[in-house]
């Protein structure tokens, strides 16, 4: 039997060779398995050792160190449910290993079955459902790190095994997750004020502080007896700890209130990047955890007051270099302004760290944190809101608010949305349309925008729901059956062709629908078919015929939507509602005579006249 044990208690590699019984239960008891990832700005050790299966168990540890250890997961909840379903697979794996596999104690992840995959999903389906979310999570975080393990060490699964772990699952579907809702408009904008108000005051402090260290010297050689020297030494040599504060010579330090309050004078602590993440997604809409891991030189192409901002997104397995268009400026009012005072007075502790991240802050015990998740940040925000009283203020249910950095992001783009009247293209920017209407724009704070949309569009629809084409024959006489009705006037002009328009005699040419009265009708000219004041006869007959073979030839040659779009309407008023008006024999000539003129669409008389009129 040999084995191999990494650093902080890893095992890498363990091979047995012909056990026997007494190797098969000292391979049960063998441990520890365990490792140390860090997680919400702490170290947490987690053990494996007590699980069954314990080859398996060994190589999937490893592969939980190396997720963690990634990055990928920063916060200890989530990690826990990874490490919780791992938990429970074990336990699947040795119930369900069949006899052909061998002992369960000897399974690998070399031979681990697709089979004993596929049974752990029908379990967590028999004991939860297939609509239970709870049984989805279980499984997805098993499929996720056994991807993340097929990542990072491709020899260990064969073909079947890698083709298995491509997807989650066959036959679990969670209901949809009602998505999150944003903030009340009220509640929205007093988060931002305040924000605002706190990135204010931390410049103010930290400002001050470095003008005070500025006329100190090295307290070594100057004494720790002065405030500016005592600062100097935290610009120049790291911030104080509570060694400094033990001896007689720090009685200064003491005097100024401990380590932590000299440090925060000059360095940016944990609680100040509080509102400076808050106020940049606020006036941005980027990703929570795309804002804590931006880095000092995020800003590019700087150009007449606006600037990119380039971050990371990570994916499911991978990550993606993206940019955002923002607003620059000397003031914390735009994004570029900002970004550009956080990168100011983080400075001296990204120097004293060594760090390219935008921000690296001061920790309570004296240390500088330069890898800040968004989820690490759960308990400075929740202190944030209880000291300046925001936890107080009402949410959309009447319940005192908690803060929820995701929520935030949905508000910028709920403002979006609203501003762009629901208009999804311009309001998919990041997304899909689909993630946008499903996450962001199918939300309830825009019920009643929504509701009131499809009022209008009803009410739109019942004044689209057109009146029948008003249709004359030579003499005069209506041969429809609609309620427009003619005065005597009209129906003189109409036959003497002194209103004709294109396809149609217009009753009031400056008192058109689609204008304000006095103004000149504006729409095209197939919108006389369309248009109460349009009254047909047969002297437009051959031009309304010459425009219906030419829409029928477009049918052609645009897709049947666009087609549809562009002359439906037309196209079913004249084959409905004007053309069968008309005798056959009259139909018959008005087509010849279109024929003969050809594509060109005769204009009327009383046109050409004004168009000759100098």
């Amino acid at each position: 039997m040999s084995g191999t044990v990494g650093r902080r208690g890893r095992w890498v590699t363990f091979t047995p060779e012909a056990p026997s019984e007494d190797e098969l239960a000292l391979v049960s008891r063998l441990g520890p398995y365990v490792f140390r990832v860090t997680l919400d700005g702490s170290e947490v050790e987690y053990d494996l050792s007590d699980c069954p299966c314990p080859q398996l168990a060994r190589t999937l540890a490893l592969a939980l160190a190396d997720l963690g250890d990634s990055g990928a997961i920063g916060a200890k909840a989530a990690f826990d449910r990874v490490v919780g379903a791992v938990r429970a697979f074990l336990v699947h794996a040795a119930e369900n290993t069949s006899p052909g596999d061998g002992d369960s104690r000897l399974l690998t992840a070399s031979r681990l079955p697709v089979a004993l995959v596929d049974g752990f999903e029908e379990a967590l389906i028999a004991r939860h459902g297939e609509e239970s979310y709870t049984a989805y999570d279980v499984f997805r975080n098993l499929m996720r790190l056994l991807r993340s393990l097929d990542e990072g060490r491709p020899e260990v699964f064969g073909p079947e095994m890698k083709n298995r772990v491509r997807f989650n699952a066959r036959r679990l579907r969670p209901a949809p997750a009602t998505p999150l809702d944003a903030y009340p408009p009220e509640t929205f904008a007093a988060i931002e004020a305040r924000a605002e108000q706190d990135v204010r005051a931390v410049l103010q402090r930290i400002t001050a502080g470095e003008r005070l260290a500025a006329q100190g010297a090295d307290p070594e050689v100057a004494g720790w007896d002065k405030e500016e020297n005592v600062l100097w030494h935290v610009m120049h040599c790291g911030p104080l700890t509570r060694a400094h504060t033990r001896e007689p010579r720090y009685w200064m330090v003491r005097k100024m209130g401990w380590a932590f309050a000299v440090n925060e004078r000059v360095l940016l602590t944990h609680r100040d990047m509080v509102p400076f993440v808050v106020l940049l997604i606020c006036r941005t809409g980027m990703e929570p955890e795309c804002v804590t891991s931006l880095r000092a030189d995020c800003l590019v192409n700087e150009a007449r007051e606006f600037v990119s901002v380039r971050y990371v997104k990570r994916r499911a397995h991978h990550e993606v270099v993206k940019t955002l268009r923002v607003g620059d400026g000397g003031s914390v009012k735009q994004p570029g302004g900002i970004i550009r005072l956080a990168t100011r007075l983080t400075a001296t502790g990204r120097r004293l760290a060594g760090s390219d991240r935008l921000f690296v802050t001061l920790a309570v015990g004296g240390g500088l944190i330069a890898d800040t998740s968004s989820g690490q940040l759960s308990n400075p925000i929740r202190l944030w809101m209880a000291r300046t009283g925001l936890d107080r203020l009402q949410d959309v249910d009447g319940r005192p608010v908690r803060m929820d950095l995701r929520r935030l992001r949905k508000s910028v783009k709920s403002r979006h949305y609203l501003r762009s009247g629901g208009f999804l293209p311009d309001f998919t920017q990041g997304h899909t349309r689909e993630v946008a209407a499903r996450h962001y724009a199918g939300i309830e704070a825009h019920r009643e925008v929504h509701e009131l949309a499809i009022e209008d569009a009803l009410a739109d629809a019942a004044a689209v729901a057109l009146a029948p084409p008003t249709v004359l024959d030579e003499a005069g006489r209506r041969l429809d059956n609609g309620p427009t009705v003619l005065t005597e006037p009209e129906v003189t002009a109409v036959r003497g062709g002194e209103s004709d328009v294109f396809l149609a005699s217009c009753r009031d040419f400056h008192a058109t629908p689609w204008a304000p009265p006095g103004t000149a009708c504006p729409v095209s000219f197939w919108g006389c078919l369309e248009c109460p004041n349009a009254v047909f006869t047969l002297r437009h007959l051959p031009s309304i015929l010459g425009f219906l073979d030419f829409i029928e030839r477009q049918r052609d040659e645009l897709p049947e939507p666009a087609w549809q779009a562009r002359y439906g309407v037309a196209w079913q008023r004249i084959v409905e509602g004007i053309r069968p008006k008309f005798t056959d024999a009259q139909i018959t000539e008005a087509a010849a005579i279109a024929e003969a003129a050809g594509d060109r669409l005769a204009l009327p008389t009383a046109f050409l006249t004004t168009l000759a009129t100098p």
